[in-house]
């Protein structure tokens, strides 16, 4: 383990599980010289996250994203201008790094709409049928990650199968991406949410 001394008047120190650290948005202020612009938004999205559940001892969000923004304001040290450029792209609402950040990102260069980040959709009929990644509720697109984890799991699986069908009984197109569609700067990904957008009649 390597020490380095911090000098930034504005830091604080937290405990977190008994441990003191500085606190979560000067970290990232300070991680702003070494992350990609990617990394360094994911990272910032896990922080400002309100879970659709809290657990016990884990408080959350663990930064505000105004909060996040006055210290952006106050940090001039290594990284500021990265900072800045990476606090446009943050959202409260990515539940991870892949399924809603780096897929969301991606999509958002390509020129497609912005979605809303895992939220619950229901029927005409006021039934909750699930809660998905990314949701253009517009055009009633759905956008959905599909992880290796979702495939591993049976149970988990099964479940996000009847979701999926439900969702299309419903009348909402649904977009499964996977890994593959990732690769080549994600032009599958892109172009298959594309298409699907403009299916359903949104256009640039």
């Amino acid at each position: 383990m390597t020490g380095h001394e911090l000098s930034d008047p504005c830091a604080t120190a937290v405990m977190r599980f008994g441990v003191p650290v500085t606190d979560a948005a000067t970290t990232w202020c300070h991680l702003a010289a070494l992350l990609s612009h990617d990394d360094l938004v994911a990272a910032a999205d896990h922080l400002v996250l309100t879970p659709a559940r809290q657990r016990a001892g884990d408080r959350r969000p663990y930064v505000t994203v105004e909060q996040l923004r006055h210290r952006v304001d106050t940090y001039h040290g290594p990284g500021a201008r990265a900072a800045r450029k990476a606090l446009v792209d943050v959202r409260d609402g990515a539940e991870s790094r892949r399924e809603t950040t780096l897929l969301r990102l991606l999509l958002q260069r390509a020129g497609l709409p912005e979605p809303d980040l895992n939220v619950d959709v229901y029927d005409s009929e006021g039934r909750w049928i699930g809660r998905f990644d990314q949701v253009h509720r517009r055009w009633m697109v759905i956008v959905e990650y599909d992880g290796e984890q979702h495939r591993l799991d049976d149970r988990q699986y099964d479940r996000d199968e009847i979701k999926i069908e439900d969702a299309v009984q419903a009348g909402w197109s649904v977009v499964r991406i996977r890994k593959g569609a990732m690769s080549a700067a994600g032009k599958s990904a892109i172009a298959r949410v594309e298409r699907a957008l403009r299916s359903r009649g949104w256009h640039p």
